[in-house]
């Protein structure tokens, strides 16, 4: 018998044996479930990397640059790749860091905050105005004796598009040329001139813009305005959806959608711009003096168709003017010391109206006259005329005169 102290512990050599091998699978490592996974399976094959499970592969399959840690591959983040780094209250020191960052703001992110200019600065900042009595000139060049090509009245003012040696260039309407500063203000004494003889102006955008005489679509109409057209402002739009504005002396209203309104001074005018307004000023006078009415003279109904007859044998195929050129011609020889003092006698004096002796007149007076030439006798015996006080007509190109269609007066 043995004692305790000699007692040894003995296994069974199968049981020992046993223990080993289960020691042994214990001991083996576990495979990935990841990458335990074929490409015969369907799913390619993973990398761990930067703390995220990225595709390593390459355009071409294969896996990119990498470094094994510790059993586990982690890729280097492609250039490609950006990560979304964690705000931070503090500014990287690095200055490479701090242009990586703004390589990628737009233009518009890295220029400066200026501050933003208010309307009334943007409208008066480049202004310029005339400091004249009447007028001064505008030159092609910055000298005195280069060539004049428009002026500038009192009260026009300009833009200024650029300064030297005492000279300005300038902007005034279709006028750009060079003036003299000795007789231009500038800054805030072009401005308070400007706010002086300046005015708001509202010009229509849009043809047959209606004027109201209240504001609202259901209020009457006062007239009619086309694009283009301006007028001064009373009233600026306060939310009705209109303009006040000063219509031919009276109040009116325009929709506030079909107007610009803006604040403008005179402008000055170019030498051409000026011949052709002194032009048309002169023919509008002289058109004036053709139409001025000469008086009315009291006639029968007889008279009246007479007159018309001749109308009709003489420019029955001429315009309305041109007819009632013909009738100012007899009526004016009634007027005439020099001629008979009737319709009648002046129609059949010898040898003055061709249609009158072959007795065309007579036969049209017991026709059908047109109305047009009924009309045209009536206003010349009230005074009408587009021919002033010509006493004479003949075919157009027969005598110097006023030509109306195919005839010409004097």
């Amino acid at each position: 018998m043995m004692n305790d102290s000699d007692r040894q512990f003995h296994l069974h050599p199968m049981l020992l044996l046993a223990i080993i091998a289960l020691a042994g699978i214990i001991a083996m490592p576990k495979p990935d479930p990841v990458e335990a996974r074929t490409a015969d399976e369907g799913t390619p094959q993973l990398y761990a990397g930067a703390g995220a499970l990225l595709d390593p592969r390459s355009s071409a399959g294969e896996p990119t640059d990498s470094t094994a840690q510790g059993g586990v591959v982690f890729e280097a983040i492609p250039e490609s790749v950006t990560a979304t780094a964690p705000v931070e209250e503090q500014t990287s020191a690095d200055p490479a860091s701090d242009d990586a960052e703004n390589a990628g703001k737009t233009a518009a992110e890295e220029a400066p905050v200026q501050e933003e200019k208010t309307e009334d600065d943007s409208a008066f900042s480049q202004l310029v105005m005339a400091d004249v009595n009447e007028v001064m000139n505008v030159r092609t060049e910055p000298d005195a004796s280069s060539e004049k090509i428009g002026v500038l009245y009192k009260d026009c003012g300009g833009t200024i598009l650029e300064r030297q040696n005492g000279w300005t260039k300038l902007k005034s309407g279709s006028l750009v040329g060079w003036a003299n500063d000795d007789y231009l203000l500038f800054g805030s004494d072009a401005e308070k001139l400007a706010r002086d003889v300046g005015v708001l102006k509202a010009t229509a955008t849009t043809d047959t813009l209606r004027v109201r005489k209240q504001p609202s679509t259901d209020s009457n109409v006062l007239g009619l305005v086309a694009a283009g057209d301006s007028f001064e402002v009373l009233e600026e739009d306060s939310g009705s959806g209109f303009v006040l504005i000063d219509y031919e002396g009276k109040e009116g209203y325009l929709c506030s959608d079909y107007v610009t309104v803006e604040f403008k001074v005179d402008c000055g005018e170019t030498l051409e711009a000026i011949a052709a307004r002194e032009k048309a000023e002169k023919e509008r006078k002289a058109k004036a003096k053709l139409t001025a009415n000469r008086g009315a003279i009291k006639t029968s109904e007889d008279e009246v168709r007479l007159l018309a007859a001749l109308i009709y044998c003489e420019s029955g195929n001429q315009p309305y003017e041109g007819q009632l050129g013909v009738g100012a011609v007899v009526m004016n020889r009634v007027r005439s010391a020099a001629y008979p003092n009737t319709i009648v006698d002046v129609i059949y004096a010898s040898g003055q109206f061709t249609p009158a002796a072959t007795g065309h007149v007579a036969n049209a007076y017991n026709g059908n006259i047109p109305a047009s030439c009924i009309q045209a006798a009536q206003a010349a015996i009230n005074g009408e005329t587009t021919v002033g006080g010509a006493c004479h007509f003949r075919r157009a190109g027969a005598h110097e005169g006023t030509v109306i269609g195919g005839h010409v007066f004097w």
